[in-house]
């Protein structure tokens, strides 16, 4: 069995311990409570955020929380509930960098099996190409592409979607993309697109 769940030993509803089972109707592993029999479902959590754009440049955040502290990055985050999925990327970019963004449109959707997410990433038009670092960031900066730090980017989603952004830049369209981010046993990754 490959489970690829967070661990859990106690209930959240009545505290009592769980146990690790195929619920009957079920084909998954789930934690179901010992007590009282809640089967506590474990699912992707949704990252989301934006491509800021002014004039020929684009917004990237330096991150000052864990994990790849120091690194730079796109505004991004996990949705919260009660929210949209573009609510939650114009939060996520008003939090850590102090922009606001208008005009988003879908850019790309990957999903990231082995950490159990799935990344929406929209672009948008940076309102005054104003910004300043947020709480969870040290820095943010309005780049081109020749002065994007491509060895110091945090995460290998924002990797991809920046060259996906430039390449369609450079033709002049810019498509929706889907795909997923598959980690290699060498710790590289392969994408495949749809």
């Amino acid at each position: 069995m490959n489970l690829t769940v967070g661990v859990m030993n106690y209930c959240s509803t009545c505290g009592e311990k769980v146990s690790l089972v195929i619920p009957e109707g079920d084909n998954r592993h789930r934690y179901v409570c010992d007590g009282c029999q809640t089967i506590h479902y474990q699912n992707p959590k949704i990252v989301t955020g934006c491509i800021p754009q002014w004039q020929d440049k684009i917004l990237l955040c330096k991150r000052a929380i864990e994990p790849r502290y120091g690194l730079w990055t796109l505004p991004a985050g996990f949705m919260e509930n009660a929210e949209t999925n573009l609510q939650g990327a114009a939060r996520e970019t008003a939090e850590e960098a102090n922009a606001q963004v208008e005009n988003m449109q879908l850019f790309c959707v990957f999903s990231i099996a082995h950490i159990n997410q799935v990344y929406t990433m929209y672009r948008g038009d940076l309102v005054g190409g104003i910004a300043s670092p947020g709480i969870e960031s040290l820095d943010v900066a309005l780049l081109d592409e020749s002065e994007i730090p491509w060895q110091d980017i945090a995460f290998q989603v924002i990797n991809e979607t920046l060259k996906l952004y430039y390449k369609d830049k450079k033709q002049g369209v810019f498509n929706t993309y889907y795909g997923d981010i598959i980690k290699q046993d060498d710790e590289s990754y392969s994408v495949n697109y749809f």
